[in-house]
């Protein structure tokens, strides 16, 4: 039985797994590394993060994005965007000097067993594990707008769906969204020979600013520093202080994690979007349906009740983001799922070391933004789940011997059992 089972091999499972293997924990990594960047990314796209602030995390900081890209001659910079495809090269470099061996089998099912879990690949092997981590990325909680549901998928699909936009060449596509995903696939596109078109509820875009210099007036500095998730006070605190963060009211840790860093472009993106792409603000899709050669929309205002409009294309692509929620995590048990609790936006609590209401389940990523803020969005957020999340395991391996039976908690327990992880 492993000490560690780590599901997900992007940037937080590699991250976890290298913290792990250094603390001496005996553990198996499975997945696809970096399988977002590498399947579900178009080609020609940009990390929106800066270079500094994308760094897997091994416990001595030596294998940064600025190490990898110096040893293949490439020079990183502040203000100056990575391709996508450098990044995913890099998370396998990370992999290959950081962590054991990752299997690229997909884990399908984790259950509770007699000491800790039972993992089942999709070959079907089975193994154990005393804990369990799941940094299961984006995926599993694409969000696609109730009105476009149930439609085809040669017809309807999510920005995250795509690797390669060529099958769109010479066709009419209509974007879903008005961040970075929707813009920028929008811009892609249309460089491409696409007519495309962005359709938005919002009355206006918004688009970051270009990014201040890194070395400025001490003033400046102390008026608005430099973050993992941009400047500014507000920032700073969501990047650099997520145990603060989780001290937080629930609620109003929700709310943040929902609305904070809202929809809006990357500078770079700007200029390749305006008067190259349609773009119909203030509008959201009332319903769709299929026609002959596409898909029917019927458009609505999102804030005078104008009459409708109709819009025919070939294909529509939802960059409407994702919801984290409990019941979207179908890889775990039904009975192992009903017992999570859950916050109020629907996500699993986690405690202070990210373990979930059940022990030694832990989670990372983008399940755990309403306990640890919006840093857990980004790449960034990888380096404070890394650290913390281990000292969590080995926590719980002292607490939980091997001979032990892992009880199933009942609902009172689990609620005492995050209080006391709270502290």
């Amino acid at each position: 039985m492993y000490d560690l089972l780590v599901v997900g091999a992007g940037p937080y499972g590699l991250s976890i797994a290298s913290h792990a293997a250094a603390a001496g924990l005996s553990l198996r990594v499975f997945g696809r590394p970096m399988a977002s960047w590498r399947d579900h990314m178009p080609r020609g796209m940009f990390l929106k993060s800066e270079p500094w602030a994308s760094n897997l995390s091994d416990p001595h900081g030596r294998l940064r994005l600025d190490v990898y890209c110096a040893g293949r001659g490439v020079t990183t910079r502040h203000g100056e965007p990575i391709p996508v495809e450098t990044f995913a090269d890099y998370g396998l470099w990370f992999a290959r000097h950081a962590v054991p061996e990752v299997d690229e089998r997909t884990v399908t099912r984790v259950a509770p067993c007699p000491g800790g879990f039972e993992a089942v690949t999709d070959d079907g092997e089975a193994l154990r594990a005393r804990t369990v981590a799941l940094a299961v990325g984006v995926m599993p909680f694409v969000e696609i707008p109730t009105a476009l549901r149930g439609l085809d998928t040669s017809l309807v699909s999510h920005s995250s769906h795509h690797c390669d936009l060529l099958r769109f060449h010479g066709k009419d596509v209509t974007l879903i969204g008005g961040g970075q995903a929707a813009l920028e696939t929008a811009a892609l596109l249309a460089e491409q020979g696409t007519r495309v078109r962005v359709l938005a509820r919002a009355d206006r875009l918004c688009w970051n600013d270009v990014p201040p210099a890194w070395e400025r007036p001490w003033w400046q500095e102390a008026r608005s520093p430099h973050s993992g998730l941009g400047p500014g006070w507000r920032n700073w605190f969501y990047s650099e202080r997520p145990a603060l963060f989780r001290r937080l009211p629930e609620r109003t840790r929700a709310r943040l994690a929902a609305t904070a860093l809202g929809p809006a472009g990357a500078w770079w993106v700007r200029d390749r979007v305006e008067g190259a792409v349609e773009v119909l603000l203030g509008h959201e899709v009332a319903s769709a349906r299929a026609v002959p050669g596409g898909v029917r929309l019927e458009v609505v205002s999102a804030a005078d009740g104008s009459p409708p409009l109709a819009l025919t294309t070939d294909h529509v692509i939802a960059a409407t983001g994702f919801k984290a929620t409990v019941d979207r995590l179908a890889l775990l048990s039904p009975d192992l799922r009903a017992d999570l609790v859950a916050a109020a936006d629907g996500s699993p609590e986690v405690g202070r070391d990210f373990e979930s209401s059940y022990p030694g389940l832990f989670l990372a990523g983008l399940v755990t933004a309403s306990g640890f803020g919006p840093a857990m969005r980004f790449v960034h957020g990888a380096t404070y789940t890394a650290g913390a999340l281990v000292r969590g395991v080995q926590r719980q391996l002292r607490v939980t011997p091997l001979d032990r039976t892992v009880p199933k908690p009942g609902r009172r327990r689990r609620r005492e059992t995050l209080t006391d992880a709270r502290g």
